[in-house]
């Protein structure tokens, strides 16, 4: 396959479209925030933060919600769920918003909306309530993580912008990792109620700094009669597409996946959703979504490469704490501890991947961090046993997020060249979107599998539970003389047994945690092949034969 790429003078008409503009090119080489960059940065990426942590900090409080609130645990996962669905239809919708209000102003709208949905949140009386206000919340975040991308994108020069998006992967990558940790201690220590309360003074101050700091460039207008014009149908779709999605994974695990009638339901709805949502956008004059971009191989590339990226950093940020806690006996606390060195690893590596980009190639950089993640995960597979120590968990939290930085940067910086300055906002929303969906599925995949091999190797396990075994016989003979000595002869045969069971099952999760961390390093090999696909790029500029508007 060639390596370069260039558009013929008959597939002019296929570029995205400009806004009204009598000298394009000088004005984009001319315009540079009045601010410095690095405080718009900071600023935007505060925001963005407090957002994204959000998606995880509510997870272990759930059982202290519901049981406040007087519904079963059932019920509260909709906590979670109800947030998903509307943040993922929201996200890819900041392109549209932006050109209708301009950026600053919806970036400053989804702050308000997201800050005043937090202390509803917190106030809420009755789940149904809260569900409502979460939606409300996830709506408002949605704007936040495409938009924070997109400014600053626009604020740095090319050859700088990988080390901004360092910062914003900062946010990406740590902020779901400690959600879960802090939102266990402030529930513990506090209440679940101040996990929302949290977002307030947070939000007021991002709302102070954005408004002053932060400007829209010259070619990013304000056009409010696109809301006449709005495109009903297509929100209609991809709102259903994205609530059966969401749906369908968080409730798949505890409905037993495709023999429930009520998941099929959702995979329905999101299958024929997003076809829908695909053929409309495609053939719309002024779509929600400007699906015209996949057009440009290599963003289409990048956007599929973040989508399994996305999907490998949150299972990757699942899979351990969870293993720590239902295995090694950690409470979220403890394992959030264990995981404190790979945030302090990032902090490290971000800023030095991000200088990376502008002297090594975007596709180089890919390739290195996605071989990484290959060895990382093969690592993990040897590690996690039930033998595994805070040091050792430790260790391989850093190993972890090693490979990350230069995953996610090269490919944020890539999807952005050769791409028309107007679009950064669409490509932002595209961009964030797929990598929440390929977390939100490889996630639901992996939780499936380790289910799925643990029952696997819980009944090659049990095979060898025979009469017939010598060491079978002799294990419970030990087991059954120790329980007796303490608890009386008439128990100690049920005691010994009920106990090597137990083991057995410890045992068959464990393998099974370890069978997925082989298969997600399989899949890593794939990415390996297909970071190939991206075309060759000169640091801090398009790629070569990339058309350059």
């Amino acid at each position: 396959m060639p390596e370069t790429q260039t558009l013929s003078p008959a597939s002019a008409d296929d570029r995205p479209k400009r806004m009204d503009n009598p000298n394009p090119v000088d004005l984009h080489a001319q315009w540079k925030p009045r601010v410095n960059p690095w405080l718009i940065a900071m600023t935007v990426a505060l925001a963005a933060f407090m957002e994204v942590l959000d998606t995880s900090i509510a997870n272990v409080a759930l059982p202290h919600i519901a049981g406040t609130l007087g519904a079963s645990t059932d019920q509260g996962t909709w906590v979670l769920t109800s947030y998903l669905v509307s943040n993922a239809v929201v996200l890819p919708l900041g392109g549209w918003a932006s050109s209708l209000m301009g950026r600053r102003n919806f970036f400053v709208l989804c702050i308000t909306i997201f800050t005043i949905a937090s202390f509803l949140c917190g106030a809420a009386p009755t789940l149904p309530l809260l569900l409502v206000f979460r939606v409300i919340q996830g709506a408002g975040g949605g704007g936040m993580q495409p938009m924070a991308q997109a400014i600053m994108a626009d604020s740095f020069e090319p050859h700088k912008r990988g080390q901004a998006f360092a910062l914003y992967g900062l946010v990406a990558v740590l902020a779901p990792s400690i959600g879960p940790t802090l939102g266990g201690w402030i529930t513990d220590n506090f209440s679940w109620r101040w996990i929302f309360f949290i977002n307030i003074p947070v939000g007021i101050l991002a709302f102070f700094l954005v408004t002053r700091m932060v400007e829209d460039p010259p070619w990013i207008k304000a056009d409010p009669s696109k809301l006449r014009n709005m495109d009903y149908m297509g929100l209609a779709f991809l709102t259903i597409s994205m609530g059966g999605l969401q749906i369908m994974l968080d409730k798949g695990e505890e409905n037993d996946w495709f023999s429930s009638g009520f998941i099929r339901l959702f995979a329905f709805l999101f299958i024929g959703g997003i076809v829908a949502l695909f053929v409309w956008e495609w053939r719309h004059k002024n779509p929600l979504i400007n699906l015209r971009l996949f057009r440009f191989r290599n963003f289409a590339i990048c956007c599929f490469l973040m989508m399994l990226v996305g999907g490998v950093l949150n299972a990757n940020t699942v899979l351990q704490p969870q293993f720590m806690q239902e295995l090694l006996g950690y409470n979220a606390t403890t394992a959030g501890l264990a995981l404190t060195a790979g945030g302090i690893t990032l902090v490290i590596v971000m800023p030095l991947a991000g200088i990376a980009t502008g002297k090594v190639s975007a596709r180089t950089l890919t390739l290195i961090g996605f071989t990484l993640l290959v060895l990382t995960f093969r690592y993990a597979a040897d590690v996690t046993t039930m033998q595994m120590s805070f040091a050792q968990a430790s260790w391989l939290r850093v190993i972890q997020m090693l490979p990350l930085p230069f995953c996610f940067i090269s490919i944020t910086n890539a999807a952005y060249v050769g791409m028309p300055k107007e679009e950064s906002n669409q490509v932002a929303g595209l961009i964030n979107f797929v990598r929440n969906i390929g977390g939100s599925i490889l996630i639901a995949i992996t939780n499936a599998q380790v289910t799925s091999r643990a029952m696997w190797h819980q009944q090659h396990l049990q095979s060898a539970m025979q009469s017939a075994s010598i060491a079978f016989q002799q294990q419970t003979q030990a087991m059954t003389g120790f329980f007796a000595s303490h608890f009386g002869s008439a128990n100690g045969k049920a005691m010994a047994m009920a106990s090597i069971y137990g083991q057995l099952n410890m045992q068959a999760q464990m393998q099974g945690y370890q069978d997925v961390y082989m298969e997600l390093s399989w899949m890593s090999t794939g990415l390996i092949i297909l970071a190939f696909l991206l075309n060759k790029n000169k640091p801090g500029k398009a790629p070569e034969g990339a058309a350059v508007h």
